[in-house]
């Protein structure tokens, strides 16, 4: 019998009658973060992680947004041959989330569950087993699973290895990137669950929620992106919760009778769906509530400044 390499092992199957369901426990005393660790990928070699072809490699899930969002910008930066990428299993039990099939294995530790990379990095580690995960070829360490900061840093250090598709974080429009996250991320990303729940919490996170995508609905009835003629980082913030919202948070229609109540806002998410950094880091059926209907993304999407399926975006 040929011998099995360490790279393909998978790990066994969900079991939460042994495991137990995943759970993070905190306690009030703790000061440290959800998200552990933090460092920075960076020009400079006194801090460690310098921006090299092939030293990185992506941890990620197919259902997670806030993966999506990174591999999103992964693609649009330019750097499917820079940054490797690989997926965990979509379901998960007390161990954390883990590789199995459809995705495949760890191609790059053979780890079986992702919570050994986290292992690795800080001996006897307790916390949350996130993804997105970047992890360090050259320290065999996690750099981060700060999803927002692994974002900015495959968007901004790796131009001198990659011409990026669309460079999502200019420098001349990040505060007011950042001045929409500071409304949308609340109000949209996180809280969208929220507003599908019963009770007065519930009804002021639908009332905001709500709003914002009645605002939003405006103010992309002129202009083809958030922030103009430009696809950015903030129109990828937004959108893995857009993609998401009808199949998931909204899927029994609790929230809203569906995203294309909102016109604008629903042609919008279709025509960045065009986009392959988009389409092709989509998987509906890793986040599709079983039973619902997903919507037709295919339908043409009228947008201001859009000359052909997928329209000009400002390249670098």
């Amino acid at each position: 019998m040929p011998r099995l390499s360490r790279f393909s092992r998978l790990a066994s199957p969900v079991d939460t009658a042994t495991y137990g369901e995943y759970r993070v426990v905190t306690r009030a005393d703790d000061p440290r973060p959800r998200y552990r660790f933090t460092g920075r990928v960076t020009e400079e070699s006194w801090a460690g992680f310098t921006p090299r072809p092939g030293r990185y490699h992506l941890y990620a899930g197919w259902f997670c947004p806030w993966s999506q969002r990174v591999t999103i910008t992964r693609a649009l930066a330019g750097l499917d041959d820079v940054v490797s990428v690989s997926y965990v299993d979509n379901v998960r039990d007390g161990r954390g989330w883990a590789f199995r099939e459809p995705h495949g294995p760890d191609p790059v530790n053979g780890f079986t569950l992702l919570r050994e990379a986290y292992e690795a990095t800080e001996e006897g580690f307790d916390g949350h087993v996130s993804v997105p995960v970047l992890w360090d070829r050259a320290t065999a360490a996690v750099v981060s699973n700060d999803f927002r900061t692994i974002g900015i840093d495959l968007a901004t250090r790796f131009h001198r290895h990659a011409v990026p598709v669309v460079e999502t974080y200019p420098e001349e429009h990040r505060d007011e990137i950042e001045e929409l996250d500071a409304w949308l991320g609340p109000a949209v990303n996180h809280g969208v669950h929220a507003a599908g729940r019963p009770g007065a919490a519930g009804a002021a996170a639908r009332a905001a929620l709500l709003d914002a995508f009645g605002r939003l609905d405006e103010r992309l009835a002129d202009r083809r992106y958030l922030l103009g003629p430009r696809l950015t980082e903030a129109d990828v913030r937004l959108w893995v919760t857009l993609v998401r919202f009808d199949v998931g948070p909204n899927a029994g229609r609790a929230i809203c009778p569906g995203l294309a109540t909102y016109p604008h806002l629903w042609a919008y998410a279709r025509d960045l769906y065009t986009l392959p950094a988009f389409r092709r880091t989509t998987d509906f059926g890793s986040f599709t509530v079983p039973g619902a209907a997903v919507p037709d993304w295919h339908a043409p999407a009228d947008r201001p400044g859009r000359t052909a399926p997928g329209g000009p975006v400002q390249a670098r």
